[in-house]
């Protein structure tokens, strides 16, 4: 190719990727606004003491599946049964009396014991490390260019922890094993990511609490909406969703932002949540606010 051909390319590669930046930035400013969207991040910004947000959010990610209405349901009786100061109850949790204390609550397929078995194990990690940041650090290494090892070492110590304590002999499939997901078995890891994303980052939605991990080793939480926005705006090259697409569309947005690539997420997601993309639509993206930086793909 010669000189001048080469360059036009990358004149247009720039152009199209200065579009993108310009229409994400501005969907993010819309969206980084206090109650821009029903989220479960905004019970957790009820508490104001680090150590609560750090606990609230690790319980209100695990149970972020499902409707959004059964979600925000779900999150506020299993808090209500914790009380004013969730790390303070995980701290003193004691199998032998307080498991019970979830046994009414149900959220599709997880049952009470499986909540008991959280605490449980939270309790454990805060315990040995002094706070879910201090266990999840540790399986970190600070030249780590993302947090696939750091989940993959989490989960894995945090499931070899005791369990037998609330759920006795019989250990039920997935149990408590739902709530830690490894990027080894293929999956997304959306939750996990996404309490990461709160701990991480700071702005209006985002909660800051954790500085041991960088905002640009994070990866993109993936659930369906951001699947179809990652598609539309050509931020992927995977058809099935899963951990290589959660990454692939984390690295299409690192190029635009290298040191906080997830700071698009909640309005990309969010987006999604509101049909507002054109991705599949006869009517494409006449009504999307990325109109002209994606190119939806029409039925």
């Amino acid at each position: 190719m010669q000189a001048s051909s080469r360059n036009r390319v990358s004149k247009l590669i720039t152009n199209k990727s200065f579009i993108l930046r310009s229409a994400l930035d501005t969907l993010y400013a819309d969206f980084n606004v206090e109650h821009s969207a029903a989220d479960p991040i905004w019970i957790v910004r009820r508490y104001e003491r680090p150590a609560d947000r750090e606990v609230a959010g690790f319980i209100a990610a695990a149970l972020a599946f499902g409707r959004v209405q059964s979600v925000l349901n779900s999150i506020e009786g299993m808090l209500a049964v914790m009380g004013p100061s969730p790390a303070a109850f995980v701290r003193a949790f004691d199998p032998a009396r307080d498991r019970r204390a979830f046994d009414h609550l149900v959220h599709r397929w997880t049952r009470g014991a499986d909540m008991a078995a959280l605490v449980w194990v939270l309790h454990q990690m805060m315990a040995t490390s002094g706070s879910i940041e201090g266990f999840f650090a540790e399986g970190l290494s600070p030249d780590a260019v993302d947090v696939s090892d750091a989940l993959q070492s989490l989960s894995t110590r945090a499931l070899a922890l005791d369990q037998k304590a609330v759920y006795g002999r019989t250990k039920p499939k997935p149990g408590v094993a739902y709530f830690f997901s490894r990027p080894s078995s293929g999956g997304a890891c959306k939750r996990l990511n996404l309490f990461l994303r709160w701990m991480v980052r700071h702005d209006r939605v985002d909660l800051g609490v954790w500085s041991r991990v960088r905002p640009g080793q994070l990866i993109v939480p993936l659930d369906t909406h951001v699947i179809r926005v990652g598609q539309c705006l050509r931020l992927t090259r995977y058809k099935s969703p899963g951990w290589k697409m959660a990454a692939d569309i984390t690295a299409s947005l690192r190029k635009l932002d290298p040191l906080d690539p997830v700071k698009f997420d909640f309005s990309i997601c969010h987006l999604g949540m509101m049909n507002a993309c054109g991705f599949g639509k006869k009517s494409g993206d006449s009504q999307c606010p990325l109109r002209g930086a994606c190119r939806p793909r029409r039925p």
